[in-house]
């Protein structure tokens, strides 16, 4: 099996799609979001961690998904309008997909199985890191925020800092 995601294509918030080999070259957080969940704060530690590192590489992607509790209802347009306001949020917000279940979306089928612990995304707001030439590394659960040294650490590594 291919070790990189740059063949799965995603949908970008305005109904495009977006070939993730794109992003080759940038080192991306991947993180599956949601507006009404308890880990929901976390988007102003992820705005900080992409304003601290987005001149050096760091992409961070985020995909609403309403599989974990229901916390992700709105449409794309709720969703962007409720980052913007609240978080001021400024990296990428794609369409909402399924991060598990039967219509688990190719990227979180191979994300799940790429890198430990192997297995179903647990919740919102669960980290992948992949590396410049698309290679999953590391795999956080929802309880690591961003600001967490272990996150920043893995992070600045994959940058080289």
């Amino acid at each position: 099996m291919d070790s990189t995601i740059s063949d799965i294509v995603v949908n970008t918030m305005d109904g495009k799609d977006r070939k993730l080999s794109e992003y080759i070259g940038k080192v991306l957080l991947i993180v599956n979001v949601a507006s009404q969940c308890d880990n929901t704060p976390q988007y102003a530690g992820l705005e900080k961690l992409y304003q601290n590192y987005k001149e050096l590489g760091l992409k961070i992607l985020a995909f609403p998904c309403n599989d974990f509790g229901e916390k992700e209802t709105g449409s794309n347009g709720d969703i962007m309008d409720f980052c913007t306001i609240n978080y001021g949020i400024t990296f990428e917000l794609f369409d909402k997909l399924h991060a598990k279940g039967e219509q688990q979306h190719p990227l979180y089928a191979k994300l799940t199985t790429l890198v430990e612990p192997i297995g179903p995304v647990a919740w919102n707001f669960e980290k992948f890191l992949v590396n410049k030439v698309g290679v999953v590394v590391a795999r956080f659960r929802s309880s690591v925020k961003p600001n967490s040294p272990e996150l920043i650490a893995a992070i600045e590594r994959e940058l080289g800092q």
